[in-house]
């Protein structure tokens, strides 16, 4: 007996819906994230379905090119190279005045040990959420590739609604697989705690106006990010002399500058820690420092090449 056939219904969404939801699905789903251990320094950029990005690293900034922060630098240097040795090393969290050398310190580590295995991934603070995957990408290199990794997140600051922060808290310390020996995390912040703290928090507890069972615990939030970070380096703002000892300094970097020849920097024994700076220059990098509001190694940078960009000019207007 012939069996009877039933027309096949196609049920099929238009297309415009199936654009729609090919865009939704390719949005929430972060590719495939690789990595070349030849690659210096790579930056996370297209959000949470970005990926990383090459970057061509200007390694012209030495460690030694900075200045009034020896400490700082003695104790980073010291960290990074337990960590290309494969000793045990900390997290690192810089903080402090802005302009004195925070990420500097991250250019000039890279130019000074990458020939050793040291490796950069720039990361901004709304991209941690994917933090997790480039920390897989980086265990799945093979073993005998030499590199290690440093994740830098510049400027990390997080504000009461910010839930990212939990994600680099599980990576710094509380997931199983958070203890590395490929990948660690040096970041920079204007902030001590990172989150912030509320006096009205501490008012609300002291007198009892607080809903919550348990309000200490708020605070404790509060600290528990940088408390996971195992060094932290505090950068101070610098005195006059500081300042105008790397004025001089980035002056004197300057090839085929025309200040030795208008007598701006002088030198004495031909040491550098002998040079002086001429009063005329003297006064235009306080007069700088003064407009911009405080002395630091940013500002310091910024003078010279104004300075050395207009006596070029000048020289060139006013050939001899």
């Amino acid at each position: 007996m012939p069996q009877s056939t039933k027309p096949v219904t196609n049920y099929a969404l238009p297309d415009h819906l199936l654009d729609l939801l090919g865009q939704y699905l390719q949005e929430q789903v972060t590719p495939t994230i690789e990595i070349d251990p030849a690659q210096l320094a790579y930056r996370w950029v297209g959000g949470h379905n970005g990926h990383l990005e090459p970057l061509a690293v200007n390694l012209f900034l030495s460690l030694d090119d900075l200045h009034g922060i020896d400490t700082q630098k003695a104790k980073l240097v010291q960290n990074t190279r337990q960590f290309l040795k494969g000793y045990p090393a900390n997290h690192v969290l810089m903080t402090g005045t802005r302009g004195a050398g925070k990420s500097s310190l991250i250019r000039a580590l890279l130019q000074a040990y990458h020939s050793e295995g040291l490796r950069i991934i720039e990361i901004a603070r709304d991209d941690l959420r994917v933090l997790d995957k480039i920390r897989a990408a980086i265990n799945a290199l093979p073993a005998d590739c030499g590199c290690h990794y440093v994740v830098y997140c510049d400027d990390l600051a997080f504000n009461g609604q910010d839930e990212s922060y939990r994600t680099l808290k599980s990576v710094l310390d509380g997931s199983l697989d958070s203890e590395q020996d490929k990948l660690l995390v040096y970041a920079t912040s204007n902030r001590r705690h990172l989150l912030p703290q509320l006096m009205k928090d501490n008012v609300n507890i002291y007198n009892g106006q607080t809903d919550e069972v348990n309000p200490y615990e708020t605070i404790d939030e509060t600290v528990s990010l940088s408390d996971r970070f195992g060094l932290w380096l505090s950068f101070h703002p610098m005195d006059q002399n500081t300042y105008l000892h790397i004025v001089r300094h980035y002056l004197s970097l300057s090839p085929n500058r025309h200040l030795d020849n208008a007598n701006d920097v002088k030198e004495s024994n031909n040491e550098e820690k002998n040079k002086t700076l001429t009063d005329n220059i003297r006064a235009a990098a306080l007069r700088w420092a003064s407009e911009r509001g405080g002395r630091s190694g940013r500002v310091a940078y910024q003078f010279s090449r104004y300075w050395i960009g207009q006596t070029r000019l000048a020289a060139e207007d006013n050939p001899l």
